[in-house]
């Protein structure tokens, strides 16, 4: 028979709170803290069996123990290479993934159309002419594309400009398939000069990401020039290997597929992309700012040094032996961001002017002193270890001179007039083997690393006023 209501358990009452009583969740449980004694106005003694009240200078609370263990546990396991922590930054394995895929086609494409027009056509001459429009296209139109990225976003701008630069390729490969006008080639490989620039994009989001942070920008602009010269050094193995073993659009057809790839899976990461800048009446070009005309000047004189160390390498060697000096600043340019920054930007990029300027003496001196290959790939492996430091120095002063809002079009100007040094060497080196040849022309690279560091001793490198 059921208790009547009047003698049914009642269930205890909860003691009543103060204002001042702390709750704690510790363990999954809800546990009252000590709360004041109403007699004393001190700390209630705790019951028999309850969690002592930690004293002064006592232990820390459980959720502090596991807060500071846990801390002490991500401090063990931070990686003590730099290029690690550096890609342990959230999201920048996603970007640096995607543009990498967008980054080989840059050292695909050149190649790709000058195998597929000369093929075709039988005329070196024309692809050699096809392939300079496009590249002073791209000289002019990508300042533009750079400060529309800065102004509007690296996605709403990156996207539709790379897929124009595609539909140029594939208007390429068209026009060649079916023997088009040779004023038609001309006008499609123009159109690519709306390729972004995806090494600049990269750069900009380590910049954002890690601003304020010298040592971490410092990393992260070797990392850049060592994916630089990894993709061009790859780049026109794969474009060749293509052309080769399938049919002579492969390469471009490839190459843009990858472009376009690459720039979706980097745009889509929109978490580590900088905000954009609306541009004001006030703006200026980052042209204007102190120093960057000097910084120009290098990056066209060193330019030069490439083009000019290509043209006479290929003539000299064949194509295969310029892999060497590629690797070989690929390795410098890692083992360069492993270092401190330096504390003198401007004195670090005359030192390193200076060593290449004295390395590219070595292709010279094994060309005119010996027959030997290997010994000239040495050299030539030698010779690039200057480059990647000198470039990443470069680098880190444009940023600095460049206002932060305008950084992919200050990055973007020094890539151009890198550009324009490598089509003004080649035509220097190429002129010299033709007049002198191979041995002489070895001359070219070192004569403008000489001229580089002529006008960076001359220059007035003075920082942007912070």
């Amino acid at each position: 028979m059921p208790n009547p209501p009047a003698t049914r358990p009642r269930p205890a009452a909860l003691p009543a709170l103060s204002p001042t009583t702390l709750l704690a969740v510790t363990g999954g449980q809800l546990v009252a803290a000590p709360r004041t004694s109403p007699e004393s106005g001190g700390p209630a003694a705790p019951e028999s069996g309850g969690p002592a009240a930690p004293e002064s200078g006592g232990p820390a609370a459980p959720k502090d123990v596991r807060r500071r263990a846990a801390g002490q546990r991500t401090a063990r396991r931070a990686p003590t290479n730099p290029y690690l922590r550096l890609l342990a930054t959230p999201g920048a394995r996603a970007f640096t993934a995607g543009n990498l895929i967008a980054r080989l086609p840059m050292g695909m494409l050149g190649v790709s159309a000058i195998i597929m027009i000369a093929g075709s056509r039988d005329s070196y001459a024309l692809a050699g002419a096809v392939t300079a429009t496009g590249l002073a296209a791209t000289a002019v139109v990508a300042p533009f594309t750079a400060r529309l990225v800065d102004r509007f976003g690296q996605a709403r701008i990156a996207v539709p400009a790379t897929a124009l630069a595609v539909l140029g390729s594939l208007a390429l490969v068209l026009c060649v398939h079916y023997d088009a006008p040779a004023w038609t080639l001309f006008a499609a490989y123009a159109a690519t000069a709306t390729t972004p620039n995806t090494g600049g994009m990269s750069r900009a989001r380590w910049a954002h990401l890690h601003r304020g942070d010298p040592a971490a920008l410092h990393t992260a602009n070797s990392f850049e020039q060592a994916a630089d010269e990894l993709c061009f050094m790859l780049g026109p193995v794969v474009a060749a290997t293509l052309c080769g073993a399938l049919f002579p659009e492969a390469g471009t057809l490839v190459g843009a597929s990858l472009l376009m790839t690459g720039v979706l899976v980097f745009a889509a990461q929109r978490t580590t992309e900088p905000p954009p800048t609306p541009r004001n009446r006030t703006a200026v070009s980052p042209l204007r700012s102190p120093g960057m005309p000097a910084l120009l000047a290098v990056f066209l004189a060193t330019g030069a040094v490439f083009g000019a160390l290509e043209v006479v390498s290929i003539a000299h060697a064949g194509g295969a032996i310029l892999a060497l000096q590629a690797a070989g600043s690929c390795a410098a340019g890692l083992l360069y961001g492993s270092l401190r920054p330096a504390r003198n930007v401007h004195r670090r990029l005359l030192l390193c002017l200076t060593a290449m300027t004295a390395l590219m003496s070595l292709p010279l001196l094994a060309a005119s002193s010996t027959a030997s290959l290997p010994v000239l790939a040495l050299c030539l492996l030698l010779a690039g270890a200057a480059t990647a430091p000198t470039m990443v120095t470069g680098m880190t002063l444009v940023q600095r001179a460049t206002p932060p809002g305008q950084l992919n079009e200050g990055m973007t100007l020094s890539v151009t007039a890198l550009l324009g040094g490598v089509a003004a060497g080649a035509a220097g080196g190429g002129w010299l083997v033709e007049h002198t040849g191979t041995v002489l022309g070895y001359a070219a690279p070192m004569s403008a690393a000489a001229l580089a560091l002529a006008v960076a001793a001359a220059g007035a490198f003075r920082r942007r006023p912070e």
